[in-house]
């Protein structure tokens, strides 16, 4: 009798669990899924070919303005936008910026916005929800957990390949459709928008932080994201305790690459320095680095502190525009 009490009390404790688990998904779909519009893109060409793309786009104004993938909207200027309720809208192409995945786009009438979230607050393991409209299927929710956080995606742009940096890596199911589209914590705040299927059940979210919040901002006032660049590709590490107390930091940027004629290495940086800091500011992530590298830069002293075989070296760079840096590189 005890045994069968046990196993009746563990069937009760797995559909208390599996019920408050499904209590938060449909409750996050049904508050995120009314902000997500199925995204149709078209763009008439010379020889009368029509380009066509599709995708997921999130509302996040009052009037009408949504946020999606720049890859979403590659050569694409105008479509049409279909939401949940039925209604749906013409869309324009306000801005996009390849470097970052994201671009903007104006509905001529759209739902309330969803609201957005701070992705700086995730943890690994935590529940989130996809929400898009995959294969042409709209409306269409996952669920699954962060599996990793700082994550890095090689992104074509022309000529170039650049890496999407501090990206979140996630275990909910997502498909071709679903670029652009939502990913939200169980407060049903966005958190993410959705960029790319990385195979193997995973999938990657652009970080809604303080960077894509001013990424946004610059996109909406001007169409375009105007950077600072110093040509460095670099991934952040611990210090280890001698480092820690020698110089005062916990982590740091290890520099992977300097690239031939940029800024970084006229100012003396090589592979294998760790950058502990930035404009007196202490450098932690990709990010952290990011947000430091927009037009105030330009032109500008920066300075960088950085450990080079157990020595701390104070150096300066000079940004260029990123934009021209790429250009002059062919």
């Amino acid at each position: 009798m005890d045994s069968e009490r046990t196993m009746d009390s563990e069937r009760t404790d797995d559909g208390d669990a599996l019920d408050a688990y499904s209590l938060i998904v449909t409750g996050v779909a049904e508050s995120v899924t009314a902000h997500v519009a199925a995204l149709e893109m078209s763009s008439a060409r010379r020889n009368g070919f029509i380009r066509r793309g599709a995708g997921s786009a999130v509302v996040f104004t009052e009037d009408g303005y949504l946020l999606t993938n720049a890859h979403v909207v590659a050569g694409l200027s105008s479509g049409r936008a279909l939401f949940a309720d039925g209604r749906h809208s013409e869309v324009e192409l306000v801005g996009a910026d390849p470097l970052s995945d994201l671009a903007v786009l104006r509905a001529r009438q759209a739902p309330p916005p969803a609201v957005l979230g701070n992705a700086e607050t995730l943890k690994v393991g935590q529940l989130v929800v996809a929400v898009g409209n995959p294969l042409g299927l709209s409306g269409s929710v996952t669920a699954g957990v962060v599996s990793g956080l700082g994550r890095a995606i090689p992104v074509r742009s022309g000529r170039h390949t650049r890496l999407i940096e501090d990206v979140i890596q996630t275990d909910a199911s997502l498909n071709p459709g679903n670029s652009g589209g939502a990913l939200a914590d169980t407060k049903g705040r966005v958190v993410g928008i959705n960029t790319a299927v990385a195979g193997a059940g995973l999938g990657l979210a652009v970080p809604i932080n303080g960077t894509t919040r001013r990424i946004i901002a610059a996109l909406l006032r001007d169409g375009r994201v105007v950077r600072a660049y110093l040509g460095l590709v670099t991934t952040p590490v611990p210090l280890d305790v001698a480092a820690v107390v020698r110089t005062g930091f916990k982590e740091g940027l290890r520099i992977v690459e300097v690239i031939t004629g940029s800024p970084a290495e006229r100012a003396g940086l090589q592979p294998g320095d760790l950058v502990l800091s930035a404009q007196d500011r202490a450098l932690t992530s990709a990010e952290s680095l990011q947000k430091l590298l927009f037009a105030q830069a330009l032109g500008e002293p920066f300075r960088m502190s950085v450990l080079r075989d157990g020595k701390v070296l104070g150096l300066v760079a000079v940004p260029e525009e990123l934009d021209e840096a790429m250009e002059r590189q062919g």
